[in-house]
């Protein structure tokens, strides 16, 4: 079983977000100027609908990806999807030259597996990603009452793969290793003591770039969405953790 921490209050500053989060409303999460400088637009997974799905496609316009706990991976044994390309190297050298990261922003990327939600057809409509985000984001509610062997037959019950929804895997010391959309959006969910699951969507602007912090805070401003710095849920995270 997983062994949950022990409860802490939920930090000031993040109160509203954690509310918005637990009552099914996106929260906009801007990284920093010196890392992506890139806004997402964040929901927790176990409350995904169609039309929370459509607002990320239509209004953020990035990939939708669902990040999980580092704690969660390792239950269910999934891989990063890098040491995927590692085990696979030997039959496929072209692998070895693909898997060195040059990421610009970070030195480390989160993906893992791609799955698909047995119970729908493509994984593509509003409809299916709903049904997959959503079931991931309900495995993660539900893994402080499982075992590691529950929690791997239900997941793999219920997914196949590969399949059009990307899982991000956050870093095991999050906040305190990586400080990417995953992280930060899984930091928050912890803190807010909200199950582990997040669906993260980049904000894009008409240029073809990402939006500018300032774009996405007015689009904040005027859907009545929360919005939130790196730095102030860095910040936060340090003095919740150190507590």
């Amino acid at each position: 079983m997983l062994e949950m921490p022990r409860a802490r209050a939920v930090p000031a500053v993040l109160r509203p977000a954690a509310r918005a989060l637990a009552a099914g409303e996106p929260v906009l999460i801007f990284d920093a100027l010196d890392r992506e400088g890139e806004t997402d637009l964040v929901i927790l997974s176990e409350m995904a609908t169609p039309e929370l799905v459509r607002l990320l496609r239509r209004d953020a316009g990035g990939w939708i990806c669902v990040a999980i706990s580092d704690e969660l991976r390792a239950r269910l044994g999934l891989p990063f999807y890098s040491e995927m390309l590692a085990a696979a190297e030997p039959e496929y050298p072209v692998l070895g030259a693909l898997r060195r990261e040059e990421l610009r922003y970070d030195t480390r990327s989160p993906f893992g597996l791609h799955v698909h939600l047995r119970a729908t057809y493509t994984g593509i409509p509003d409809n299916d990603r709903a049904l997959g985000i959503r079931a991931l984001g309900e495995l993660a509610r539900d893994a402080g009452r499982r075992t590691d062997r529950e929690l791997q037959a239900r997941f793999t019950s219920e997914f196949s793969a590969p399949g059009h929804l990307p899982i991000l895997c956050a870093a095991p010391g999050l906040l305190a290793e990586r400080k990417g959309h995953t992280e930060l959006s899984i930091s928050l969910a912890r803190m807010a003591q909200l199950s582990e699951s997040t669906t993260v969507c980049e904000m894009l602007g008409d240029s073809g770039g990402a939006r500018s912090p300032e774009a996405a805070r007015r689009y904040a401003e005027a859907h009545g969405f929360e919005f939130l710095e790196g730095r102030t849920l860095i910040g936060a995270w340090r003095a919740w953790s150190s507590a």
